[in-house]
């Protein structure tokens, strides 16, 4: 049998294609309400909701959190995952949903980076070519001639891409740690750490607006169950090029509900990254397979 006729591949893609949605929606509404709502705020309510929707899981494994070691690497991994969040609702606010989406892409490049760095690992020559297509990629779409966005919404973008990577560098590091204490661990650490920035700079909510602020939450902390359930059944192959059709349902979005439309540069630019990315993709199983 196939990997793409495996029944549990199947549903993994279904798995994996709800996590994409579930994201886009928390995603779309950030972007709707990012100016109005300051980063620390928006992250706030979404860890404080996500709290909530786990705590019965947390309650329930509790037993799990005995013994807990590596706390330093924990706290290090908020700390990067909660500068990420951040970052990426500031810059979603201020430049193309597409464009956002592509640049988030070149994340595994800097992630092999990091990876070379902090681990010492040891990266093929052709896939440092990869990530200067990739870097190509992005220049060609941000178009620095005809700036699609804010120079400080480019920067939020690229911090979001290193502390994210960074977060999933530490994650690496936690190998071994049961799920339940990696999560309560990850949302509880944001609600901790964006209190005092959400406060400072707290901005009173509308009526209108708690049902979409607080849908924030529950979406994306629904997304990173479906993201979860999609890992446990289907192979990581045949998962990771179903992630390149973000980029598509994200152009989509911005184009149907925020009226940005692409332009060529962005799509070539688009392409170069997503080629990169896809090669580095398949190079690496392959390499894992002899």
């Amino acid at each position: 049998m196939t990997a793409a006729r495996d029944p549990r591949n199947l549903a993994g893609g279904a798995w994996i294609l709800a996590d994409m949605a579930l994201n886009i929606w928390a995603l779309s509404i950030v972007k709707a309400m990012g100016l109005d709502y300051g980063p620390a705020q928006l992250v706030f309510l979404r860890a404080c909701v996500g709290l909530a929707l786990i705590a019965p899981w947390i309650w329930r494994d509790r037993r799990a959190f005995r013994g807990v070691d590596k706390p330093v690497l924990h706290l290090a991994r908020v700390a990067a995952s909660m500068l990420a969040l951040s970052a990426s609702f500031f810059a979603l606010a201020r430049m193309p949903f597409a464009l956002f989406s592509a640049i988030g892409f070149t994340r595994p490049f800097v992630m092999m980076a990091l990876a070379a760095l902090l681990l010492h690992e040891r990266i093929p020559a052709r896939r440092w070519l990869a990530a200067l297509v990739a870097f190509v990629g992005v220049l060609v779409a941000v178009n620095p001639a005809q700036m699609a966005a804010p120079s400080a919404a480019l920067l939020a973008a690229l911090a979001t891409v290193v502390f994210g990577s960074l977060a999933v560098i530490l994650t690496r590091a936690l190998a071994g740690t049961p799920t339940v204490v990696m999560m309560a661990f990850y949302t509880g650490g944001l609600t901790l750490f964006s209190a005092p920035l959400a406060f400072l700079s707290w901005v009173p909510v509308t009526a209108a607006d708690w049902v979409p602020l607080l849908a924030i939450g529950f979406f994306a902390q629904s997304a990173q169950l479906c993201f979860l359930r999609a890992h446990a059944l289907a192979e990581a192959g045949f998962l990771a090029p179903l992630g390149y059709l973000s980029l598509v349902m994200t152009t989509a979005v911005g184009w149907a509900v925020f009226a940005e439309r692409p332009n060529a540069a962005f799509v070539i630019g688009a392409t170069l990254i997503l080629a990169a990315a896809l090669w580095t993709t398949r190079t690496a199983g392959t390499a894992r397979r002899s």
